[in-house]
């Protein structure tokens, strides 16, 4: 029995070291891959069944990636991720691995080829534990609209069993984080869908700048919206996988030929002078108290660092979460109409060609995705691309501009919060009768993703009941190394936030 308890303890110490201390034990000798991946995996086996969190556990390449770790850090050839141990969102593609992005309609597949985000990440060392649960095709802020079912919360409300949902469509990524199911994860922001999950599950999430990562190998939602990014438990996490992740990348020609920063070297800069922006559009109406409240904290943590609070007016905010929903499902039409059944993924029968595609796309597609291919559709018709998909993008571009004239004027970065809530119920009834309760969620997210900018959610606080809630830091385009400063510094003085183990 002691032993037991022994082992299991020391399963627990390994899995809770971060990126960062991993790596150095790793690179010290005090620690091998092929252990830590072990405990990751033993911890996987145990909870997976509660938390739902991976759709596909992959142990044997595991091992193999960290014996081949094990070899490289003892012949001094270490990359900079060797031997740390990832979870990948379903959205990116991994050679003969399951890749299915939630969905039924992907049945099956196994690509040929590997992302360069996941690339990237394997040339610098890293070890897939395997592929995490998502919303279908990212759709949704709250993991509910998989086909594997939902991902579960690992934090609950204080002194009930509820189950609340991790945020989404990245869910499967945060939860495995904050569980201490990976060191990392990899996920993707289309309207929020690595900065809000991330403030549901007390992680860090960063959507970098807009072709700071290739889209190359991911499944696409909406393709001028989509961006890799990392969910990790600090700040200093994020900045080591980012750096990883990022690149120019000649298949993806709306990535950046922009360098990648030391990311690493920004954090413990002082902000003394800097200029942060505090949006007064972002002060919506029957924003509960304990947002304003975290809200108004984060300034005062930046104002005792040095940094000058300055109020700022983005005047189209308003405007762009109507804007986002119409042209992110426009590009989701269109991008949704390669499923048809015929050359990969689920196949139903059917009495011709046109009988097949219909039955198979009815089966194949959840209800989510079906309601928003819809809507897309219909803005792009005859007779409305003009009233709602051009006019769209023009408020697009006028909310890029609030943005554009707000950095001209010199304001280094943007505080705003993460979401409107803390984690809510799984199954809750008012989110599942009104779709766009749900799609409120985004309200603070999506301008970044229309703009094209950096954002980044950091734990900031827990609610009244017990929950985390976080803050966002918006920046220039490609200054992702200003958010990790001013990110490091919310992170230094909030603390940091870990759920009771229920599971």
């Amino acid at each position: 029995m002691f032993l037991i308890v022994l082992e299991s303890r020391t399963m627990s110490e390994l899995t809770a070291l971060t990126i960062a201390e991993a790596r150095d034990k790793l690179k010290s000798g005090e620690l091998t891959a092929l252990e830590l991946t072990d405990a990751y995996l033993e911890v996987i086996d145990a909870a997976n069944a509660d938390l739902n969190a991976y759709i596909a556990v992959t142990h044997e390449r595991a091992r193999k990636m960290a014996s081949r770790s094990d070899e490289r850090l003892s012949g001094g050839e270490a990359g900079t991720l060797e031997g740390i141990p990832l979870g990948i969102k379903d959205l990116f593609a991994t050679e003969s691995v399951h890749t299915q992005a939630g969905s039924h309609i992907l049945d099956g597949f196994k690509p040929r080829y590997e992302s360069t985000v996941t690339s990237n990440l394997w040339a610098d060392g890293a070890v897939m534990l395997g592929k995490l649960n998502m919303d279908e095709f990212a759709m949704g802020s709250s993991n509910e609209t998989s086909y594997y079912g939902p991902v579960k919360n690992p934090w609950r409300r204080r002194g009930s069993n509820i189950d609340l949902v991790p945020g989404g469509s990245s869910g499967g990524s945060a939860a495995a984080v904050a569980a201490h199911l990976c060191a990392g994860a990899t996920a993707t922001d289309t309207g929020g869908s690595i900065r809000q999950p991330a403030a549901l599950t007390g992680t860090v999430g960063i959507k970098p700048t807009y072709g700071r990562c290739s889209r190359w190998g991911i499944v696409a939602f909406a393709s001028s919206l989509d961006q890799a990014g990392p969910i990790t438990r600090d700040v200093r996490d994020s900045a080591i996988m980012l750096k990883s992740m990022a690149s120019v990348d000649e298949k993806d020609t709306t990535s950046a030929d922009v360098a990648v920063p030391d990311y690493e070297a920004s954090l413990g800069q002082s902000i003394r002078g800097m200029k942060i922006g505090v949006p007064r559009e972002y002060r919506m109406d029957g924003m509960p108290d304990e947002i304003e409240q975290l809200w108004q904290q984060g300034i005062d943590w930046m104002r005792d660092a040095g940094a000058e609070i300055v109020d700022i007016s983005l005047p189209h905010t308003k405007y762009a979460l109507p804007a986002y929903y119409i042209v992110a499902p426009a590009e989701a039409s269109s991008n949704l109409a390669r499923y048809d059944g015929v050359r990969y993924g689920l196949r139903q029968p059917g009495q011709d060609i046109i009988d097949l595609y219909e039955e198979t796309r009815a089966a194949g597609f959840g209800a989510e995705v079906k309601r928003r291919v819809l809507i897309g559709t219909y803005v792009l018709s005859s007779g409305y691309y003009d009233a709602y998909y051009l006019r769209a993008q023009k408020v697009r571009s006028l909310i890029k501009r609030d943005f554009e004239d707000v950095f001209a004027d010199g304001i280094d970065t943007i505080l705003t919060p993460a979401t409107p809530s803390a984690a809510f119920g799984i199954a809750d009834q008012d989110m599942q009768a009104d779709p766009v309760k749900m799609y409120l969620n985004d309200i603070f997210t999506v301008t970044v993703n229309m703009a094209g900018l950096p954002g980044i959610a950091v734990p900031a606080g827990l609610d009244s009941n017990g929950l985390p809630l976080g803050l966002q830091l918006i920046g220039r385009p490609f200054d992702e190394a200003t958010l990790y400063k001013g990110a490091h510094i919310l992170e230094q003085a909030a603390g940091r936030f870990q759920p009771d183990r229920w599971w």
